[in-house]
């Protein structure tokens, strides 16, 4: 097989990338945009020693899982991956990549519980994150990057997003031309607006307008007030001040130019407070599932909770009317501030948050002698550092929940606890973000009853 051959191809599998796979001469052949039961003829683009890659040249046979791909950006934008299958394919296709990590990555044998679906695969995104660009001669650009470049593929309407995100990013494209604010130039390194970020309280429908910047300039506050008379959703404007050349799209300087920069919304029945840099899940309806999930495996009724990588503090305050007490630990300071209020704001007397990394509060902890009944985890896509695992294990809690948005380190974070004297023993994934490949897995990890510390 060499580079432009053309072979036919079954495919029989999707990878944890959504590309679909086949064999041709037993050699794995990976073919984006089909799905299972697809016979096609595929252009070899890529060939190396043990696996190649190829495009569509021709559905010979389409899979019964096809459906017609409704985004002009599928494709190209690096976002969606799922949007030519049935969300059925979809699901199943997301529940066997969690299960092949744990047992390929972690070599476990959980139970593997259902695959919790989301009601809403569409416009059901809380945050956005657009860049923005100006061709040389040409109109402003708002899109996203396609996926392993710099290069903006222009999406007027987004399908996960809701409607107003995009007749927001619109009125400040045309804000922009109006008062004669520059678009950046990331090659050149020149220019002022570089993103705009939203974020959407889901019950509460409050709005934050973060406009990313290279710097300052005094256009901005009229633009601010325009958004604000002409969104009453907006209930801040913000400006983030980002002046490096760099990947990175939040600075570490902000300025509000009218309302208050925290929004609030209600999560799990409890009303929490979002400053622009916090995390907060994307999906509202579908994080209450997972953070129900949670609670379920913990079992909080008058318990000691430690909440590593707590952010808002949204997970453990949804468990803190069972427990006897909640700590918490975040290393984003406007994160654990938003976590404090949040407690204050739901009357939990029971619960503190701590400003600090994940290992190293979990390492203080330790040597404190805390002694919790359940560790909740739910670090980054990363995973969990070995010290931070450690710590736990010192900490010998009954049992530790772990939510996790990456299947292989979860896994590989599952085998480590394994080996140090807990029992992994039931996964449950959850599709947090329908269309793209990502999906989430909430695990429940027991002590061995032998284990002595």
């Amino acid at each position: 097989m060499k580079k432009n051959d053309i072979i036919n191809l079954e495919v029989t599998a999707l990878t944890s990338e959504g590309s679909g796979v086949g064999r041709h001469e037993g050699m794995a052949v990976f073919v984006p945009k089909t799905a299972v039961g697809d016979v096609i003829e595929a252009r070899i683009v890529k060939v190396l020693k043990n696996y190649a890659y190829g495009i569509i040249e021709r559905i010979v046979t389409p899979s019964p899982d096809r459906i017609n791909n409704d985004c002009p950006a599928f494709g190209k934008c690096g976002g969606c991956v799922y949007r030519h299958i049935t969300y059925t394919a979809e699901l199943a296709a997301k529940a066997q990549t969690v299960r092949d990590a744990f047992e390929r990555i972690g070599g476990l044998s959980p139970e593997f519980l259902s695959i919790c679906g989301s009601e809403q695969t569409e416009r059901y995104r809380n945050k956005l994150q657009m860049p923005l660009a100006k061709p040389d001669s040409g109109e402003i650009v708002s899109g996203f990057f396609s996926e392993r470049t710099h290069r903006i593929v222009p999406v007027d309407d987004c399908k996960l997003q809701p409607m107003i995100f995009s007749r927001i990013v619109e009125f400040v494209k045309q804000g922009c031309k109006k008062l004669k604010i520059s678009i950046y130039n990331e090659q050149a390194h020149e220019g002022v607006l570089r993103h705009v970020y939203l974020r959407r309280g889901h019950a509460s429908g409050e709005l934050c307008v973060v406009l990313v910047v290279k710097r300052k300039v005094p256009e901005f506050k009229r633009l601010a007030a325009e958004l604000s008379r002409n969104f009453p959703e907006i209930k801040a404007v913000v400006l983030n001040v980002n002046p490096d050349k760099t990947n990175v799209i939040l600075g570490e300087r902000e300025t509000v130019l009218c309302g208050n920069a925290n929004i609030v919304d209600s999560m799990c029945g409890i009303s929490v407070e979002i400053a622009p840099k916090s995390f907060y899940q994307v999906n509202t309806p579908q994080a209450e599932k997972l953070y129900s999930q949670a609670a379920e495996f913990a079992e909080p009724y008058r318990k000691t909770l430690l909440d590593l990588y707590c952010g808002i503090g949204t997970i453990g305050l949804s468990m803190a009317a069972q427990a006897d007490r909640v700590i918490g630990a975040e290393i984003v300071p406007e994160a654990v501030e938003n976590a404090r209020q949040n407690a204050q704001r739901n009357g939990f007397s029971n619960a503190e948050f701590i400003c600090a990394d994940a290992s190293e509060a979990a390492a203080e902890l330790a040597e404190r002698g805390l002694k919790p009944d359940v560790i909740l985890l739910d670090p980054p896509r990363k995973g969990c550092d070995e010290q931070t695992l450690s710590a736990c294990v010192k900490m010998n809690p009954e049992r530790i929940v772990m939510i996790s948005c990456n299947p292989a380190t979860a896994a590989r974070d599952c085998k480590f606890l394994s080996e140090n004297g807990y029992s992994v023993e039931k996964v449950r994934a959850f599709d947090l973000f329908p269309r793209t490949r990502h999906v989430e897995s909430v695990v429940l990890i027991s002590r061995k009853k032998s284990t002595s510390i």
